[in-house]
């Protein structure tokens, strides 16, 4: 498998809440991060001293994030909906050639920022809510 193109990567939103994805308009950069935490279980026992961590225990998440061009579609304003109700709507992580992502996730942040002879901007903060399920490519 070659390079991808970062603009292959998009995050997608459950417009409606009946499976209906669309692409979140405007993103110019994307991001997902995937977490797990580790439970430490050492103990004087633990052989040669080295930390030992309790497997499949502690907790995932994932955060999601990106940056773009304000373009007032109404992904946007799904988005602004999401926010202010405090929704955790179904989400879609398209990664080029790897596969799907899919869980609900909450925003946890929105930005607008301009400058007199520029564009306008934003940039989104999202955080799983749930159970996340991948589909390989």
């Amino acid at each position: 498998m070659g390079a991808q193109s970062g603009k292959d990567l998009l995050i997608k939103v459950d417009l409606t809440g009946n499976g209906q994805f669309e692409t979140v308009a405007g993103l110019r950069a994307t991001r997902i991060s995937f977490n797990a935490e580790s439970v430490d279980v050492t103990s004087l026992d633990s052989q040669g001293g080295w930390r030992e961590l309790l497997a499949g225990a502690g907790m995932k998440s994932a955060t999601l994030s990106g940056s773009g061009v304000f373009k007032d579609a109404s992904t946007d304003e799904r988005a602004r909906q999401i926010f202010f109700d405090g929704e955790t709507p179904a989400f879609q992580v398209i990664i080029p050639d790897f596969g799907t992502v899919e869980g609900p996730f909450q925003i946890t942040a929105i930005e607008y920022a301009g400058t007199h002879n520029g564009e306008a901007t934003y940039e989104v903060s999202l955080a799983s809510a749930g159970v996340l399920s991948f589909e390989a490519a």
